[in-house]
């Protein structure tokens, strides 16, 4: 279930186990975030707004201003009131809410840091999932590239934190901290995959790579998220999971 990191009359702030969907897909039936704040926090129902899943089905979303994915561990901000809710969904849409993630992923990145520039797109095929659009080619006098400026583009920044190599394999494999500037569905996971560094374990994205450093989901952690709150700028952070503990133990 989740932690509490920290809590006002306005926010709450968890910590989001591995493992925990935000909120049903109105296809399966299982435990959710959505559901743990209605019991935890049930004056919350009505803040926000419902989301209808393709079945026509509503579904509550509690003070939920932004999402992780399944797989995801890490930090989220939950809204406890309709003034709060509107206020965060503004930042998040303004892009003024800075969200950094801890990363394992294949190979060694050739560089200290870096940025990626790419629109993603979702897959007609299924199984449904995103990818970068390629860049036009440069003899096309009636198209151009994805840059920064763009509404399209998706933007990611990384910094390496360490190189490594899995201990019983030899694989090679880079420590890094991300922060996502956009938001764009499995943003973070299609970025890297695109420069062929793709998450470790990551079953959508690096599917034909056997999963290294001991991983069983992708090693992807929502270490911070910080926005201004009453005129001053407030950071909360989530304790590295014990996969992540375990591998800067042992590097």
């Amino acid at each position: 279930m989740p932690r509490i990191i920290a809590e006002t009359d306005e926010i709450v702030v968890v910590d989001k186990p591995a493992g925990l969907i935000v909120h049903s897909d109105g296809r399966t039936s299982e435990p959710s975030l959505a559901d743990w704040i209605l019991k935890e926090y049930p004056a919350l129902a009505g803040v926000g707004e419902p989301w209808i899943s393709p079945q026509g089905e509503s579904i509550l979303l509690p003070g939920i201003v932004h999402r992780l994915d399944r797989t995801t561990s890490g930090v989220m901000l939950i809204a406890k009131t309709p003034e709060m809710y509107t206020y965060l969904k503004n930042e998040f849409k303004e892009r003024r809410v800075e969200k950094v993630y801890r990363a394992f992923v294949y190979g060694h990145m050739e560089t200290g840091e870096g940025k990626i520039v790419a629109e993603i797109m979702r897959s007609s095929e299924p199984p449904r999932r995103w990818y970068c659009r390629p860049q036009v080619p440069t003899n096309d006098p009636s198209a151009r590239p994805c840059v920064e400026n763009d509404n399209r583009a998706a933007i990611t920044d990384w910094r390496l934190l360490m190189h490594l190599a899995d201990t019983e394999t030899g694989e090679l494999a880079s420590y890094i901290e991300v922060q996502p500037k956009t938001g764009r569905t499995h943003q973070i996971r299609v970025h890297l995959a695109s420069i062929g560094h793709p998450v470790v374990a990551d079953h959508l994205y690096a599917a034909y790579s056997t999963p290294v450093l001991g991983f069983k989901r992708p090693a992807l952690h929502a270490y911070n998220i910080s926005f201004i709150m009453k005129g001053s700028r407030e950071i909360f952070t989530a304790t590295l999971p014990d996969d992540f503990k375990r591998i800067e133990s042992e590097a």
